[in-house]
Order: C-alpha cells, then structure tokens, then sequence
C-alpha cells in the first residue's frame, strides 16, 4: 500500500497539501499547481521505498565506521558505548 504522505513529502516538497488516513481519496490538494494522480503517486511509492531504505543503511554504516575508527584509536567496545551510545552489533 502507498504511503501517500511519504511521497508527497518527498516529491512535492513545496505543495501544501492535507491527508485525512492514509488514502488517496483523504487527499485534499491547496496548492496551485495541479494535483498528482493517485497512479502517478503509486507509481513513485517504489522510490520513495528504496530512498528511505537507502537512508536507513547510509545510516547504519555511518555508525559502524564511527566505531571502527573510535576503536582504531584504542577505545574498547564499552568505552565506546559508554561514550557514545554506539554499540556494535
């Protein structure tokens, strides 16, 4: 099922919009330009999808390689945890 606020947030960063639940006809447009359709927001949902994805690994290796590099300096797993909050998984 669409995310519809997912992808309008990430692909209409500038319209003014409002969603009452989580379909597309709770969707009611304020801006000026035209309103998507509900095949064009469903058809960027697999997008939308794979960059929230993307985000959440970029994140993930952001802190493994804080923790290998904070312990490439002699810190110990805990020192790093009680230092950091970082824990390795």
């Amino acid at each position: 099922m669409t995310d519809y606020a997912a992808v309008l947030t990430a692909n209409y960063p500038n319209a003014q919009w409002t969603l009452n639940g989580d379909t597309y006809d709770g969707l009611t447009w304020l801006s000026d330009t035209p309103k998507p359709s509900q095949a064009e927001l469903d058809a960027a949902w697999p997008a939308v999808q794979q960059a929230q994805a993307d985000a959440v690994a970029a994140k993930e290796a952001a802190r493994q390689s804080a923790i290998s590099k904070l312990a490439a300096l002699g810190l110990t797993v805990d020192e790093i945890s009680a230092a950091f909050g970082l824990e390795n998984n």
